[in-house]
């Protein structure tokens, strides 16, 4: 029997720093279909310099006087907002999933007794971060967006080198650009990468559509991350790559 694939409603930043919003997003995620409702939490003062240039994707898709600090800033949930984002989630029976950015996050995610934790494709050469992680008894989902093979490697023996056994780590091939081209996916990389360290794999994408994905789950994805919105048009850096509540429980089904 093929093993059900899960599904990562990745709301991230998309809630554009508004409680409501959040939770709207979670409510239709879980009618969407998704398994999990993903967050983002981070500490700007700790992550992002105050002259740190914004991505081309984030230029086109929000203010365009604002540095990518003042952007963040606007964006950033305090961890009491996300104690209350996943006790509604857990009301509605979806399950509430985050990243950190920074190892204050970690030990802030830590306090909520999550059974997984993302690393961002960002911080898969933060050692400091990775060992700190590594004294956890969690599960981890590391995205590799960026990455080299050896990158990688290093990345699972630091969190091997811990508290987190191999078999709870699964990998996701990820290209960081939004949206990412069809031709840059490179889903051979996933299989690629379930074959040389014998985890288990999937996709984070950023591409448009949702083709890719079923593409993903039919070469033996485990995991599927996909940004969420509810509307493109929104002001937002992820806003124009994230498929909307109608899109991805096509995707689901």
């Amino acid at each position: 029997m093929k093993k059900r694939v899960i599904i990562i409603a990745e709301i991230g930043c998309n809630h554009n720093g508004k409680f409501n919003q959040a939770v709207k997003l979670i409510k239709r995620a879980k009618r969407a279909g998704a398994d999990y409702a993903k967050f983002q939490l981070f500490n700007s003062d700790e992550v992002i310099t105050k002259n740190a240039p914004k991505a081309n994707y984030a230029i086109k898709n929000s203010k365009k006087n604002q540095s990518q600090y003042e952007m963040q800033k606007k964006l950033e949930l305090s961890f009491n907002i996300h104690k209350k984002l996943k006790k509604i989630c857990e009301k509605h029976k979806i399950k509430y999933l985050s990243s950190a950015f920074d190892v204050e996050s970690l030990n802030l995610l830590k306090k909520l007794k999550l059974g997984i934790i993302k690393v961002p494709s960002g911080e898969i050469n933060n050692v400091l971060y990775l060992k700190h992680l590594s004294s956890f008894n969690t599960k981890v989902i590391l995205s590799t967006g960026m990455s080299s093979l050896k990158e990688i490697k290093n990345a699972i023996n630091i969190l091997k080198n811990g508290r987190i056994k191999k078999n709870n780590i699964t990998l996701l091939q990820c290209n960081t650009e939004y949206p990412s081209p069809y031709k840059d996916v490179n889903l051979k990389a996933m299989k690629n990468m379930k074959k040389i360290f014998n985890l288990k794999v999937g996709l984070s994408d950023h591409t448009l559509g949702i083709e890719v994905p079923i593409a993903a789950a039919a070469l033996g994805a485990e995991v599927i991350e996909k940004h969420f919105t509810l509307d493109r048009n929104l002001q937002g850096p992820d806003h124009r790559a994230s498929l909307i509540p109608d899109e991805f429980k096509k995707m689901v089904r």
